[in-house]
């Protein structure tokens, strides 16, 4: 005992001698500690580490900088090794590309590593950090050491006796620490108490909040955990751990599963009303205790929840499709028909859409009041049947006030009506109508307002019948969001139409309404709009003094409000020129200069474009000669089809499109025999996307090739060989089959330069209308005219001089001579001695001008046929030129 005691005593006098020296010992380690672990942390996170590990040599970037720390930061290593532990840097460079003799296993995980080794020289302290890159990946660790014995402290001096004293107490704790060591890690596999807390809450928290049912089972049989899901699965007592398989309320086949302990996955087993996928794991297949591990799943709920998914899925996968298929076109009526088709039948097995009549003529609807009914037309109808009760598509249905259509249009939100047979709302409409749909099998109804930019513009109706289930909330939310996509479409469908009637309308009052009659040719002509808008295609007729005829044709390029303003521009500039009675090239030069002003003027208009781009073909046709003068301004050749129907494309001059300038036009001749067609066109006609000019020309050149046929019948055969399936351009065709003046309609003299010939042509004249049978009244106004005509030919004009009378749908009297010096119309003086004449041939005529020739100049007066019922000229008027032959 006193050995004991004294053993006692002494061991506390060296373990009182001891704490005095493990005091210092231990202020010593903790500096050693922290010394080696701010060293390795610090270098680990130094900017660039991750980089350099990475590079083709870091120990030649690191054996240097390793080198200086650690001798400026009083540590006997420092260590940076790639993630694998091998030595980039070391004190000693033969242990560079060795493996570290140290842990790095746990700084692998992210912790760092603070050991003490005993070696040969003494107590070593070394920190393990690892090293990661931007991504948090571990690329590496830095290790850094220091033995105790470099740590200075006063404990150095009194080294010898606190060794001897603490021998005895190093040697038993040493011992008992050993043992106490190995079985505490052999029973926490190497965890300290925070881990091992740590993991116990994860563990229990993983096992009550998975929605995975787990049983462990030990060796004999034993039920050691049972978590919060299998013990709902398999409806087990709230004591069932720590009892035996056989002793639960299971399935028998869920015991032998459970006993056995044999790998199983994913067996199904009945239990209840569940289905169960089970999953068996032994638990000492890795050296572990006997027992197993079971895992359950609840496949009926999990196919609940697939099945939701799946209805989810199906519904976006529908809205993603919608959004493709609707409002491809600028359409109203095919818009609204593309979103009935698109949730028909995978959403609906009927679907209508009713707008307002406005809109479909590119106008806002009204608003109305609430509770008064509602007028509008079923544009769009789907279904997966065609015989049904439903209002038929293009009907105008009024419906009542308290159907959920005429309540959705005045203003009020999407209705769902789950069950018809019980909602009284809808069947006000028509009850003999309501009673034939609910008889037809129709259960359920969504309508949907149709609302775009503060615009309500109809309806959309969806309907089910008894072969799907009813409408639910949620089939509400995906109606409306069709409904508004399709909305969207709509209104920007009506837009353009709008924007696209008010074009139409522009063109149209700009284009001819009608063909001035006229006896030198048969017209027919086709005008067709493109689809892609209004475009600058035009065409006119315009009646020539001489019973001449203008045949124009044009083409603005591009299309919209702004080429259907420039081909009117164009349009009444033609006519004004052709006034002026000029040569084909003459006027397509004035046409050209007006386009270059017009375009000088455009950038003060802002950003209105130019006319550059503009085509024009002008011909004049002379019945009383079978000519036809032709030029062309960057326009396609006319087609001439002769009386026997062969076709040819007369080559005329090339002159460049209108508004380039510097490029003189130049006219071409062509005779016409009678009866032959002049076939003008613009380029929308030969020309499209699927087919090329050259193609539309054969094709054109092959429906032209026959004789006998009118010029309507020509147009439409045109049209039917070169069918006009959306095209991208307006197409403008003229047909003009020739007709020539009969000979015996026509009367020439040649007049002498002398007065006496006044009375001699004025006699002529006489004979030739009495022979054409024309009035008295008319004859005699038209001997005052050819005599004053005359006698201005002959005092102010120069031979040769020619009269020539025409009966067309008129008479006319030319007279030319090779002068180009013009009359002009004035008011005679009171003591004027002439002066008059041209104002006599005003008055007597219906109209009258001046044209030149290359010869000279032509004046002409027109005079009706027969007499009007207008008074007679004052006789006082009248001058006998016979009684004052000087004038």
């Amino acid at each position: 005992m006193f050995a004991f005691q004294v053993l006692i005593v002494v061991v506390l006098v060296a373990a009182a001698v001891v704490a005095l020296v493990l005091q210092a010992r231990n202020s010593r380690l903790q500096e050693a500690r922290a010394r080696v672990l701010g060293t390795a942390e610090s270098v680990s996170h130094a900017p660039g580490l991750a980089a350099i590990l990475h590079g083709p040599d870091p120990t030649a970037v690191l054996q240097p900088v390793a080198e200086e720390i650690r001798g400026h930061g009083d540590i006997d290593f420092l260590v940076v090794m790639n993630a694998n532990g091998i030595a980039y840097t070391s004190p000693r460079p033969s242990e560079i590309g060795k493996r570290f003799h140290g842990s790095i296993e746990p700084a692998r995980s992210g912790h760092r590593v603070i050991e003490s080794v005993h070696d040969p020289v003494g107590g070593e302290v070394q920190a393990v950090v690892s090293v990661t890159d931007p991504q948090g990946r571990v690329v590496g660790f830095v290790a850094a050491g220091i033995t105790l014995s470099n740590v200075g402290g006063d404990v150095d001096e009194q080294l010898p006796v606190v060794l001897a004293a603490g021998a005895l107490a190093l040697a038993l704790g040493t011992a008992g620490t050993a043992l106490l060591t190995r079985r505490l890690r052999r029973q926490t596999h190497g965890l300290g108490p925070t881990e091992m807390t740590r993991m116990y809450e994860h563990h229990d928290a993983v096992l009550h909040v998975v929605r995975e049912g787990v049983v462990i089972v030990d060796g004999d049989g034993t039920v050691l955990l049972v978590n919060d899901e299998a013990q709902r699965l398999l409806e087990l007592p709230p004591d069932a751990e720590g009892r035996p398989v056989d002793g639960l309320p299971l399935p028998d086949r869920m015991k032998q599963l459970l006993r056995a302990g044999h790998p199983v996955a994913d067996q199904v087993i009945p239990a209840d009303d569940r289905l169960l996928a089970v999953s068996i794991r032994p638990t000492d297949s890795a050296g572990g205790p006997p027992g197993s591990v079971t895992t359950l799943r609840d496949t009926t709920e999990l196919r609940a929840l697939a099945g939701r998914a799946e209805v989810a899925r199906g519904r976006l996968k529908l809205l993603y499709d919608a959004s493709v298929a609707i409002g491809t076109t600028l359409d109203i009526e095919r818009t609204a028909d593309e979103l009935a088709q698109a949730v028909t039948p995978r959403f609906a097995d009927y679907a209508t859409v009713d707008l307002a009549e406005p809109v479909l003529e590119g106008a806002e609807p009204e608003a109305t009041l609430p509770g008064t009914a509602v007028k509008l037309r079923r544009v769009a109808l789907r279904g997966v049947r065609d015989d049904h009760p439903l209002y038929r598509k293009g009907e105008l249905v009024v419906f009542a006030a308290a159907t959920p259509p005429a309540r959705g249009f005045n203003g009020g939100p999407a209705t769902l009506v789950p069950d018809l047979g019980a909602d009284p709302r809808w069947q006000v409409q028509d009850t003999e109508r309501a009673q034939e749909i609910l008889d037809r099998g129709f259960h359920s109804l969504i309508t949907v307002p149709l609302q775009a930019r503060g615009v309500l513009m109809g309806v959309a109706n969806f309907w089910r019948t008894r072969d799907d289930s009813p409408f639910e909330d949620d089939d509400l939310t995906l109606a409306q969001e069709l409904a508004a996509h399709a909305a969207i479409c709509i209104d920007n469908a009506r837009r353009y139409t709008r924007e696209h009637t008010t074009a139409v309308a522009l063109q149209h009052s700009l284009l001819p309404s009608s063909v001035p009659e006229q006896n030198a040719l048969d017209i027919a002509h086709c005008y067709l709009p493109a689809h892609a808008g209004v475009g600058g295609d035009w065409f006119d007729v315009i009646p020539l003094p001489g019973a001449r005829v203008a045949l124009v044709v044009g083409d603005v390029v591009g299309h919209g409000l702004h080429a259907a303003a420039t081909m009117g521009r164009l349009r009444t500039a033609v006519q004004n020129f052709s006034t002026l009675d000029v040569p084909p090239d003459e006027l397509l030069a004035r046409l050209d200069d007006l386009v270059l002003r017009l375009d000088q003027e455009s950038p003060e208009a802002g950003n209105e474009p130019g006319m550059t781009g503009a085509t024009c073909l002008y011909a004049i046709y002379d019945p009383t000669t079978g000519n036809c003068d032709l030029a062309r301004a960057g326009h396609p050749l006319p087609a001439v089809i002769h009386p026997d129907g062969t076709t040819d494309f007369p080559e005329l001059p090339a002159g460049p499109p209108l508004g380039l300038g510097g490029m003189p036009f130049e006219a071409a001749r062509l005779q016409l025999p009678e009866g032959s067609s002049l076939v003008l066109y613009t380029d929308g006609l030969i020309h499209d996307r699927h087919r090329d000019i050259s193609t539309g020309l054969d094709t054109l050149h092959t429906a032209l090739a026959q004789s006998g046929r009118t010029p309507q019948q020509t147009c439409q055969a045109v049209l039917d060989a070169l069918p006009p399936t959306h095209q991208s351009d307006d197409i403008t065709l003229l047909v003009a089959r020739t007709h020539h003046l009969a000979a015996d309609r026509i009367a020439t003299w040649d007049i002498p330069a002398e007065p006496e010939a006044v009375s001699r042509a004025r006699n002529d004249a006489t004979r030739q209308l009495n022979q054409w049978q024309v009035d008295d009244t008319v004859s005699a106004g038209l001997e005052l005219i050819l005599s004053e005509l005359v006698t201005n030919a002959i005092r102010y004009g120069s031979a040769p001089i020619t009269l020539r009378l025409l009966y067309d749908r008129t008479i006319i009297c030319e007279v030319s001579d090779s002068s180009s010096t013009a009359p002009h119309l004035r008011y005679a003086a009171d003591d004027d001695e002439g002066g008059r004449g041209l104002f006599l041939v005003a008055r007597l005529s219906e109209r009258w001008g001046t044209r030149y020739t290359p010869r000279g100049k032509v004046i002409w007066a027109e005079c009706s046929a027969h007499p009007t019922e207008e008074p007679a000229p004052d006789p006082g008027l009248f001058i006998n030129i016979d009684d004052i032959p000087e004038i």
